[in-house]
């Protein structure tokens, strides 16, 4: 059910195929976020036609609202949100790690209060698999915990242990489900954490792959306060670490920028929330001039597109004077086209990763890409 087939390599880049019981991911991928079982502001139609294959859902929101019995009584994740394609769901491992201020951590579980209305609830490794397991998923990930950038070697140290200690319920719980087989076919992926330090990176790497032969691998831990030279140094030490043959999913990374530089040292699936959290903002990428921000005032007159190298809907019909002017109103219309644009970018970047991995030209191209990228110099989405 579950395959993963590198086709052609360059350096530690990567570029293949991951097999599931919904379709074919070419990767490196971007996964756009749905985090309620929604893109926010798109149809599933057009997030396929922005060149989508893969979506990611969220375990925590989905469980609070609809609830993941809810979901499962309509035809699971797939049918209740009109996505036929792969789909993962997250642990709710990382609001572990960004709702602290409403939870508490414990061995044995998380309990937290409802962002919604302040109820209290639990989550232990086993009742996570269970609502993923309802919700129905592809992929489904491992309860872990994510301790904050700038995180000492001994609180990592601690978090390492739970984790470890919450991937092995985890793994037990999807077992005995599995063997009821009342349930689509599913895949389980570990979380990987150890912070910046490349002792426990190493040491979790290690203790996971003697674990079980995992059919793939979450990296978490990353995108949390630390600096962009630790992040990179981290999934250096990770590619030689990890299994050659299995999909690598850098978690909570997404920007283009560090998209490519994660692709050039062996990562292979991606999400953020960036791409339409940022057209919520009025931010959008292009491949000129880096990081654009709408609301600036030199775009009031600027008929040009906001890429013309992008074949998006966004950029084929509007100009950014235009996208402004939407912007500056708070125009709902500004966010769907945006996102259209940012969604686009991202699958572009994977698309022409692709491509150049095959041809064995990526690690020039994305160096020149990267140059030019960040010469422009990012303007602020806030």
């Amino acid at each position: 059910m579950f395959d993963f087939k590198i086709e052609s390599t360059e350096g530690a880049a990567r570029q293949g195929k991951f097999s599931t019981p919904h379709g074919e991911v070419q990767t490196p991928a971007f996964m756009p976020v749905g985090t309620l079982g929604t893109v926010k502001g798109l149809i599933m139609d057009e997030v396929s036609a922005l060149g989508a294959e893969m979506v990611l859902a969220n375990t925590y929101h989905l469980y609070l609202r609809p609830g993941h019995e809810l979901v499962h009584d309509l035809g699971g994740l797939h049918k209740f949100m009109r996505w036929d394609g792969p789909i993962l769901t997250d642990s709710g491992g990382y609001q572990v790690f960004s709702l602290a201020k409403i939870r508490e951590l414990h061995d044995d579980r998380v309990e937290f209060q409802s962002h919604i209305d302040g109820s209290k609830h639990a989550f232990t490794p086993e009742s996570v698999i269970d609502i993923q397991r309802m919700l129905g998923a592809d992929v489904i990930m491992a309860l872990d915990e994510c301790p904050p950038g700038g995180a000492d070697h001994s609180h990592v140290s601690v978090s390492n242990i739970r984790t470890m200690q919450w991937l092995n319920r985890c793994r037990l719980r999807f077992q005995e489900l599995e063997k009821r087989g009342d349930s689509p076919p599913q895949t389980l992926f570990p979380v990987l954490q150890g912070n910046i330090y490349d002792d426990l990176r190493r040491e979790h790497a290690r203790q996971f792959m003697d674990t079980e032969d995992w059919t793939g691998y979450g990296i978490g831990g990353l995108s949390v306060g630390e600096s962009k030279d630790d992040m990179w140094r981290v999934l250096e030490l990770l590619h030689d670490e990890l299994p050659m043959n299995r999909p690598r999913y850098l978690m909570g990374v997404g920007y283009p920028d560090d998209l490519l530089e994660a692709v050039a040292r062996g990562c292979d699936l991606f999400d953020c929330v960036a791409p339409t959290r940022n057209a919520r903002h009025g931010a959008v990428w292009t491949s000129q001039e880096g990081q654009v921000n709408l609301k600036m005032a030199r775009f009031r007159k600027d008929t040009r597109p906001l890429d013309t190298e992008c074949d998006c809907y966004t950029c084929s019909c509007y100009d950014r004077a235009y996208l402004r002017h939407l912007v500056v109103a708070s125009e709902w219309l500004a966010v769907r086209l945006l996102s259209i644009h940012n969604l686009r970018f991202l699958a572009a970047l994977s698309e022409e990763s692709r491509r150049r991995i095959a041809e064995g030209t990526f690690l020039s191209w994305s160096r020149g890409w990267l140059e030019r990228y960040r010469s422009s110099g990012a303007e602020s989405s806030d």
